[in-house]
C-alpha cells in the first residue's frame, strides 16, 4: 500500500521536471513562430502608427514576423481582455495606453486587473497633446474658445478617441479648469475622429502629438495649444494651454508593452532587451522626435511602477473631476 502510494508521488515530480525542462527549451528557443501584438484602437491613429513601426523594429531584431491586431473599442478594454486571457508565452503581446492606468477608475466592473493580470515588458513613448480646430474655425487661441464655450454653453463640440482616452481626458480636464460645458462626440480612434473635425463637423479635438502634426502641416488643422507644460521642439510656435490661459494645466499620453501575466522571465528579459534596442536605434527614435514624441527606456520594474503609480493619479484626478464613462 505504501508502495501504491508513493507512484503517483514519483510521476508527479517526473512530469513536473520534463514540463519544466520543455518549457525552459522553449524560452531559450524563443520565438519560433509569429508574435501579434495587440493595439487597443482603431488603425490611423498614432497608436496604430507606432504599433506597426514596433513590431516591423520587433520582427527584424527577433527573426520572425510580427503582426499587428486592431481590437479597438472601450478605451482599450477589449484588447486588454483579449491579452490578460492569452497564453503567457510571449506570442501575444499589448500595446496599452494611458487609457490601461486610467479604467479602472471609469469602469465599475473591469474584466481584469490592470496589474496582476499582465508583465510589464517596458515604456515605448510619452507624448503631449494638442488641442486643434479646423481651419475654417474662428477660433485662434485658447483664450477665443473659452470666451466662445462661456457665451454659448453646450454649443462646442469636441471629438476623442474613445471614452476615458487621454484624447477624452485632455478635453474634459480642460473644460472643467476653465469652467465651461461642452458637448463630447467619442469615436473609435483618432484616425476615425479627425475626418469629421477636418470637415467642420465637430469643433475641436486633442489628439496625440503624432497624430496631430502631419494634419497641421498639411494645412488640414490648425494647432492651438500643446498640452503638456512645456512647448515641444516638434511644434515650434505653439504655446501650452497653460501659459495661453489655463494656469496648472498639464497632460500628457504614453504607451508600453505588457504580456499576459505569468510570462516567464527569460522571454520578458528578451523582450525588454530588444525593445532598449529599438528605442535607441536611431531611425527609430529619431522618428518619434520628429513626431513629437519622446522615447521610453527602462527595464520592466521600471515601466510597472509607473503604471502603479498613473492608477493612483488618474483615480484622484477622475474622483475630483467626477468623470463618468457615457
Amino acid at each position: 500500500m505504501k508502495r501504491f502510494c508513493q507512484l503517483p508521488i514519483f510521476s508527479f515530480l517526473f512530469f513536473t521536471l520534463i514540463s519544466g525542462g520543455v518549457a525552459a527549451q522553449s524560452a531559450s528557443n524563443y520565438p519560433t513562430k509569429s508574435i501579434k501584438i495587440i493595439v487597443g484602437f482603431s488603425p490611423g491613429g498614432s497608436a496604430d502608427a507606432v504599433g506597426r513601426s514596433l513590431a516591423e523594429a520587433f520582427s527584424t531584431r527577433l527573426g520572425q514576423p510580427v503582426i499587428v491586431e486592431n481590437r479597438a473599442g472601450a478605451n482599450g478594454n477589449i484588447a486588454a481582455e483579449l491579452v490578460s486571457r492569452a497564453a503567457p508565452d510571449g506570442y501575444t503581446l499589448y500595446f496599452p495606453s494611458i487609457g490601461h492606468a486610467v479604467n479602472v477608475s471609469l469602469y465599475k466592473n473591469l474584466p481584469y486587473d490592470p496589474i496582476k493580470d499582465f508583465t510589464s515588458i517596458g515604456g515605448v513613448f510619452s507624448a503631449p497633446n494638442m488641442l486643434v480646430v479646423p481651419m475654417s474655425s474662428p477660433y485662434k487661441s485658447v483664450s477665443e474658445i473659452i470666451a466662445a464655450a462661456k457665451a454659448s454653453p453646450g454649443k462646442l463640440t469636441f471629438a476623442s478617441s474613445g471614452s476615458g482616452t487621454s484624447v477624452h481626458l485632455s478635453a474634459e480636464l480642460f473644460q472643467r479648469m476653465a469652467g465651461i460645458q461642452m458637448v463630447h462626440i467619442p469615436y473609435k480612434g483618432t484616425g476615425s475622429a479627425l475626418p469629421d473635425v477636418i470637415s467642420g463637423q465637430v469643433d475641436m479635438l486633442f489628439p496625440n502629438l503624432p497624430s496631430a502634426l502631419p494634419q497641421v502641416k498639411a494645412g488640414n488643422l490648425r494647432g492651438i495649444a500643446i498640452t503638456t507644460a512645456k512647448p515641444s521642439a516638434a511644434a515650434p510656435g505653439v504655446p501650452t494651454i497653460a501659459e495661453s490661459g489655463l494656469p496648472g494645466y498639464e497632460m500628457a499620453t504614453w504607451y508600453g508593452l505588457v504580456a499576459p501575466a505569468n510570462l516567464p522571465i527569460d522571454i520578458r528579459n528578451r523582450l525588454n532587451k530588444e525593445l532598449q534596442g529599438i528605442l535607441a536605434d536611431p531611425k527609430f527614435k529619431d522618428k518619434l522626435i520628429a513626431q513629437g514624441a519622446d522615447p521610453m527606456p527602462g527595464t520592466s520594474e521600471q515601466f510597472s511602477a509607473l503604471l502603479k503609480s498613473e492608477i493612483e493619479r488618474w483615480r484622484k484626478i477622475i474622483s475630483q473631476s467626477k468623470i463618468t464613462i457615457e
